[in-house]
């Protein structure tokens, strides 16, 4: 088994604390069901909205903004056979019922 890395990308988290817990129920539900196939490795967290951008020889500025497609919203390590492997199991995730993707990386061993 090898490890890889599911990155949130985009999605729009909801403003109504009611569909908010829903959502949130819908991710914990996903995520027990990864750890009970023996894939989930670590459920990561959600990042926050704000943060910095910083570049080589460049000053340090504010981002990423939410109208960046390419926003990380939060991570999860998973354990599986192989990078298609790895792509299967995260279709269940519910970041795409709100327009979001998941990017699937393969952990370098070092």
């Amino acid at each position: 088994m090898a490890e890889f890395l599911y990155l949130y990308r985009g999605g729009q988290r909801s403003q109504d604390p009611a569909e908010g817990e829903k959502v949130m129920q819908r991710w914990l539900a996903w995520m027990k069901d990864l750890e009970t196939k023996g894939n989930l490795k670590d459920g990561g967290q959600p990042l926050e909205a704000e943060g910095k951008v910083v570049r080589k020889g460049q000053s340090i500025t504010d981002g990423p903004y939410a109208e960046t497609k390419d926003v990380v919203g939060g991570f999860t390590i998973v354990e599986a056979r192989d990078l298609s492997q790895a792509a299967e199991l995260s279709k269940g995730c519910p970041i795409f019922d709100s327009g979001g993707l998941v990017e699937v990386r393969p952990v370098m061993k070092m």
